[in-house]
């Protein structure tokens, strides 16, 4: 079988329009999923250069096929099931910075360039005051792109009309926000000028945004049934659902410029993404971060095991509504709606979505997902929500390590984080666990979770139970 590439395959070359900053599994099922729908069905004709946001990544893989791969795509349409492959082409090329720093900042210097769009997990719109403008490159995403963008500033000689349109695509509430923030910080730590600011708020836009859209990524499960229909290598296909929303709080005119609302696609431009943003997050990411450690931990592998479980199907029905949905003020009628959508996607018998990956930095996604909730929670109803408590003890667990069964339990969050549960677990207290987790204001929460009445104490007694009788008898324990 040959491998996957534009020698050995018929593909488009468009010009380079859009920087991309990752080259992970759900930004090429969606993002670039959506902007080669859009260039099918409109005079878009836009190129992606993909930018590896950290030292280790797949850029030399996708490289290696010349930026092609295919999109799986299963689930059920208006009641009829889909099982639809598809080669995406809108890839030029991959950059990793930290080996070819001129190759990156080069493309500052290209007129065609109109967007940048990016996902670097929650953890990766994040102000690192390390960072220099002589670094090659800077270590965080925002000081990546400030880089860029300076280099552009000084080469176009702040010329207007080779500002950036910028969409991160990072799950955090107010994201664009979030890392404007992060790059007025970098401006002024660099003293990068006035004129540079006043370029920056002139000519480049930076807009909030929500993503929604399973994707399980690598389907190991299938991949020969997939190369044999494909007729080729393709070492990078990732699998999703059909469903996808990508809302963008941008004015109209940004929609000119990106149209991919005109490719019937579900790209909605609004006024505010805020009430999308706090249903989605809280009723589909929400359940996610906590079900996945309980289930893995319990003998469960993929996301629809788990809510098909006869027991943690009861418990993620009751994070979602009887906890997660109360903490939102959205009618309850719409909410059970969606909340119920949602499990239907979860149990989408075509898509293996492997708890594991869900797992990656499981730690800033609690906080981001569920922290908001738990508060919520205790300020309505006067009482700790269980479910999320026993979801952040089972995180907890997860990050000790050791084995369920005869595998191995390898997380995989930052390192500063790995030591520290590595160190907190070494004492053998579950208290001392709970303490310090919860203390970990700089390093996680940016805040001592300590001081919220009573959490200690119950995620220290979620913790022991967990020790003692296992997973399936904590989550018996509050159902």
């Amino acid at each position: 079988m040959e491998n996957l590439n534009r020698r050995t395959v018929q593909a488009q070359s468009r010009p380079d329009k859009i920087i991309q900053f990752g080259e992970g599994n759900f930004l090429r099922a969606f993002v670039d999923w959506i902007i080669w729908n859009t260039n099918k069905a409109t005079d878009f004709n836009a190129g992606v250069v993909v930018v590896q946001p950290i030292e280790k990544g797949m850029v030399d893989v996708l490289n290696s096929q010349d930026g092609l791969y295919h999109v799986n795509l299963q689930g059920i349409d208006n009641g009829k099931p889909v099982d639809s492959i598809e080669m995406i082409d809108v890839i030029n090329r991959g950059i990793n910075p930290y080996r070819d720093f001129d190759d990156y900042i080069a493309l500052a210097e290209n007129p065609d360039i109109r967007f940048v769009i990016s996902n670097t997990t929650e953890a990766g719109i994040a102000y690192d005051p390390s960072c220099r403008l002589e670094d090659m490159p800077a270590s965080s995403y925002p000081g990546k792109l400030v880089q860029l963008l300076y280099h552009r500033y000084e080469f176009f000689k702040g010329d207007v009309s080779k500002g950036l349109i910028i969409f991160p695509c990072e799950l955090i509430f107010l994201n664009g926000k979030e890392l404007k923030k992060c790059i007025y910080q970098y401006i002024d730590l660099w003293n990068l000028g006035e004129g540079f600011k006043a370029w920056f708020e002139q000519a480049c836009g930076v807009y909030c945004t929500l993503v929604d859209r399973i994707v399980p990524g690598y389907p190991r499960d299938t991949i020969g049934q997939i190369l044999d229909r494909i007729g080729i290598e393709d070492k990078m296909v990732v699998k999703a659902e059909i469903f996808h929303l990508w809302v963008i709080e941008a004015p109209e005119e940004i929609a000119e410029e990106f149209p991919a609302p005109k490719a019937g696609l579900n790209v909605l431009f609004v006024p505010s993404e805020a009430p999308y943003h706090a249903r989605k997050v809280t009723l589909l990411n929400g359940p996610h971060t906590v079900l996945s450690p309980v289930g893995y931990l319990s003998g469960l592998d993929t996301v629809r095991e788990c809510v098909e479980d006869e027991l943690i199907g009861k418990f993620v029905r009751k994070v979602m509504f009887g906890e997660l949905l109360e903490t939102l003020d959205l009618p309850k009628a719409e909410l059970e709606q969606f909340a119920n959508a949602v499990l239907e996607r979860f149990v989408n018998p075509y898509v293996k979505h492997f708890v594991t990956s869900i797992m990656l930095n499981s730690f800033p996604k609690y906080k981001t997902r569920d922290l908001p909730g738990l508060k919520t929670y205790l300020e309505r109803k006067g009482s700790l929500p269980e479910g999320l408590v026993l979801g952040l003890a089972a995180i907890i667990t997860y990050y000790k390590g050791g084995k369920r069964g005869d595998v191995e339990i390898i997380p995989n969050d930052d390192a500063a984080i790995m030591a520290l549960l590595k160190d907190l677990w070494a004492s053998g207290d579950c208290a001392k666990v709970a303490e310090g987790v919860l203390a970990a204001s700089d390093l996680i929460w940016g805040e001592n979770l300590n001081l919220i009445p009573g959490l200690t104490a119950a995620v220290t007694e979620k913790l022991e139970l967990i020790a003692a009788k296992g997973m399936r008898a904590a989550v018996e324990s509050i159902i």
